[in-house]
């Protein structure tokens, strides 16, 4: 997830009102510490706290507030269940907050798939400054976001497959950030499952990106798996950006799409970084089909503009769908955006411009 300013990308009229928050956790010590953090933010004000997802329900109807602070671990019926129920009967802006475990890694990716807006992890020094901030900002900005009822994509077509030939395969880039756990499960729902492969940048950390990846190898037919250095892209495959310090890129040799991972050395806002992604593709450009979704910052757009000028065909997630309108907005409003589509037809608008592309290759080599 980013950590920009949250004004960025959002319609600037949601952050004049002060944002309600309900805190859903069984330790009170926590319950205490994140009650301070949060009212620190002149914007925010804590209107009910709750230990136990019974509770839980009766202070967000008591309260009504625009943003929930979700323990992932609570007692009884825990938070993934509550979650899930929430989101059925009363679709909030959740923040999850877990621990750092391979268990709950999955678990959090999971709620995000559910919907949950930001996912934060427990902290281990409440005493930074840098860190009471970043939690104030993201759960402010989860206030402002948009609640989606998760679309499904349009199924990828099932009529026989088109004749593929060596050298011919575009390839799929996209960036995504918060919010883009679950628009990714719906776009990745309807793609060509032997379509061109797909790279994304998906702004998370690690362990989560590991779960992630995982999860998403689990529920589709695509072979989806985190980047390596020197993998070779085939058709069907779904390749994450891995967070470890370096951004993921892409290069071509011989008609051969491959990665490449690179030193964070200018120290880039993300890493991985969607600008890093996009602009390694540029001299390949014609060959590419990029989108951006949903997520707050500006992350992805130069890049993208890049690449639309050096013939990409590009695309972006329409507000009215998007989570958090930020990176969408930033790449639309500099033109690097060719059409905006809503996130139930992006899948729909990724085949039709990898048939397009397969087509024209066709007709320049008859």
């Amino acid at each position: 997830m980013t950590d920009a300013p949250p004004s960025m990308g959002m319609d600037p009229a949601r952050f004049q009102q002060r944002k309600t928050v309900v805190i859903v956790d069984d330790s009170p010590l926590l319950r205490r510490w994140l009650r301070l953090v949060l009212e620190g933010n002149r914007r925010l004000v804590v209107v009910g706290e709750a230990s136990d997802a019974r509770e839980a329900g009766a202070v967000i109807k008591a309260t009504r507030p625009d943003v929930i602070t979700l323990d992932i671990e609570l007692p009884g019926m825990n938070g993934l269940e509550f979650l899930e129920k929430l989101m059925v009967r009363n679709p909030l802006p959740v923040v999850v907050f877990s621990g750092v475990t391979r268990a709950n890694c999955e678990t959090t990716v999971r709620a995000l798939m559910l919907g949950a807006v930001d996912c934060l992890e427990k902290p281990e020094n409440g005493t930074s400054r840098r860190l009471r901030d970043t939690i104030s900002r993201r759960v402010f900005a989860a206030a402002c976001s948009r609640i989606q009822t998760a679309p499904r994509a349009r199924a990828a077509s099932t009529s026989a497959p088109a004749v593929r030939h060596q050298g011919m395969e575009p390839l799929v880039l996209i960036g995504a950030s918060t919010g883009g756990v679950a628009a990714l499960d719906t776009l990745i729902g309807g793609l060509d499952p032997a379509g061109p492969p797909v790279v994304i940048v998906q702004h998370m950390p690690g362990m989560q990106l590991v779960s992630f990846s995982q999860l998403l190898d689990r529920r589709f037919d695509q072979d989806v798996l985190l980047a390596r250095p020197g993998m070779a892209l085939t058709p069907g495959q779904i390749v994450l950006a891995p967070a470890l310090g370096q951004h993921t890129q892409v290069t071509r040799s011989l008609g051969q799409w491959e990665i490449r991972l690179q030193s964070d050395d200018e120290g880039a806002g993300h890493c991985p970084s969607i600008n890093q992604l996009f602009h390694s593709a540029v001299p390949h450009a014609r060959d590419v089909i990029a989108t951006i979704l949903t997520g707050l910052g500006q992350d992805g757009a130069r890049g993208l503009k890049a690449l639309r000028d050096a013939g990409a065909t590009t695309f972006g997630q329409d507000q009215d769908s998007s989570t958090v309108y930020g990176m969408p907005r930033a790449a639309w409003e500099i033109g690097a955006v060719e059409r905006q589509f809503p996130l139930a037809e992006m899948s729909q608008a990724l085949n039709q411009a990898a048939a397009r592309h397969r087509a024209r290759l066709v007709r320049a080599r008859q």
